[in-house]
């Protein structure tokens, strides 16, 4: 019983071919296209609603140079939310619960932010390692201190999403197995069990949206310290 707690977790595996590329891939397909008329239907009014304002607020800290990156974190967030959307879905499998694809997301994207920093402004990206002010004893274990953070933040930004979304799945599938138990023993145990997995499951969507936007989020700010 412990070991098919984390099998849900595992890849699914079809003639020994692993197909999470499908699993990634799937998203979007469910997106519609946009259309180059002036007036749309409901769904992609709605679609293109959400995407302009969360664009906006997400730039909004930024300068000119950052707005480059609007298309590339729009596209994120979006791929985000629909997989883990996706994943709570009965008899699906969630990418997003994968510490090494969460990892292939956080890497590239942080390392470019560092590259731009120390190629636009070298100056001031080596400044973040050393606040104003320090006194000259304590420099060089500052100087350590701020580097090991430096190197921590994208390992921070996998394991949260990947730990965030584990947990609650976790949490959906012990509780769920525990109504199926009850509710021959006790039906009134097990329906108040199964009132509260569905309002951890509605905490569970307003999470695998919320998660999506604070690894964008923080992104983001790591690219502001360096434009």
């Amino acid at each position: 019983m412990t070991m098919s707690f984390y099998d849900q977790f595992a890849s699914p595996m079809y003639l020994g071919i692993p197909l999470i590329a499908i699993a990634v891939a799937l998203p979007w397909v469910l997106f519609p296209t946009p259309s180059s008329r002036w007036i749309n239907n409901r769904l992609l009014t709605i679609q293109g609603w959400f995407i302009s304002r969360f664009t906006n607020q997400l730039m909004l800290p930024l300068n000119i140079g950052g707005h480059k990156w609007a298309l590339l974190f729009t596209s994120l967030m979006v791929f985000l939310i629909t997989i883990n959307m996706l994943g709570l879905l009965p008899y699906t499998f969630t990418p997003t619960t994968q510490l090494s694809l969460n990892m292939g997301f956080a890497v590239p994207l942080w390392l470019a932010t560092v590259i731009i920093g120390m190629r636009n402004q070298p100056t001031i990206a080596l400044g973040h390692l050393l606040p104003e002010g320090t006194p000259v004893p304590l420099i060089p274990v500052l100087i350590i201190i701020e580097t090991i953070s430096l190197f921590i933040r994208p390992l921070a930004l996998g394991v949260r999403l990947t730990a965030n979304l584990t947990a609650g799945h976790l949490l959906i599938q012990l509780i769920a197995t525990a109504v199926f138990v009850l509710l021959p023993m006790m039906p009134t145990v097990a329906i108040l069990t199964a009132i509260v997995l569905f309002l951890l499951t509605l905490l569970e969507v307003a999470v695998a949206m919320i998660q999506a936007y604070v690894f964008v989020l923080l992104l983001s700010l790591y690219l502001q310290e360096n434009v």
